[in-house]
């Protein structure tokens, strides 16, 4: 999850300018991969059941530490965690989180490293209920209605939660997932494309409601 911004170019709270004239949501920081990251990757909508399942248990690592720390480790984790595919994850038994614990490229973090492979086997059986994870997830994208009128700093610094990342939160850990809390179930939604919060003001907000529009959604097995 993107850290807290500050006012940062003064009549422009929240946003940065670059070198290259380009503005951007602050939170970046001017640094080449949370730019990529920034510019590519947050808010660009994502039906990809691997792509999906990597975020969140990313985001389930980041839980109190910089996302700009899980960013730069990801290759590394994408490595230890079999890609994140959860057919192979869900495998993992002692001898790996052994081995995962004493990798020095990761988080390591014991009970992290648990809900990682809890969580592939969950998603398993998710997949077989509703088709898709991207179906499932997908679901609970907010009704535009819900969203905030404005996308200013004051207005989207103030929310780290939804009636939607609850709610998917909530439905999660009845299934039996692990390390997704409404916080987290909000950063996954932002960076997924289920929301978009890059503010008013930076030049990738207009490119990814142009995505959005042009999306679909997966459907959900009835």
């Amino acid at each position: 999850m993107p850290p807290p911004a500050p006012p940062v170019d003064g009549d422009k709270p929240g946003l940065l300018t670059g070198p290259d004239g380009i503005c951007r949501c602050a939170w970046q920081q001017g640094l080449p991969d949370y730019q990529v990251y920034h510019d590519d990757e947050w808010g660009r909508p994502v039906a990809d059941d691997r792509r999906l399942f990597e975020k969140l248990c990313l985001e389930g690592f980041q839980a109190g530490l910089s996302w700009l720390t899980i960013l730069r480790k990801r290759d590394n984790f994408r490595r230890a965690f079999a890609n994140f595919e959860p057919r192979k994850l869900a495998r993992f038994g002692d001898n790996d989180i052994a081995r995962l614990l004493a990798d020095p490229g990761i988080v390591r973090h014991r009970g992290k490293i648990e809900a990682a492979i809890n969580n592939a086997r969950c998603a398993l059986e998710l997949q077989r209920e509703a088709g898709s994870l991207a179906a499932f997830f997908w679901s609970y994208e907010p009704e535009a209605k819900s969203r905030p009128g404005r996308h200013d700093w004051s207005t989207i610094a103030a929310i780290t939660a939804t009636d939607a990342s609850r709610a998917l939160s909530k439905e999660l850990k009845r299934r039996g997932w692990r390390f997704v809390g409404p916080t987290t179930m909000h950063a996954l939604m932002q960076a997924m494309g289920l929301v978009n919060d890059h503010l008013e003001g930076c030049a990738i907000r207009d490119r990814v409601i142009a995505e959005r529009e042009r999306f679909t959604p997966p459907a959900r097995r009835a």
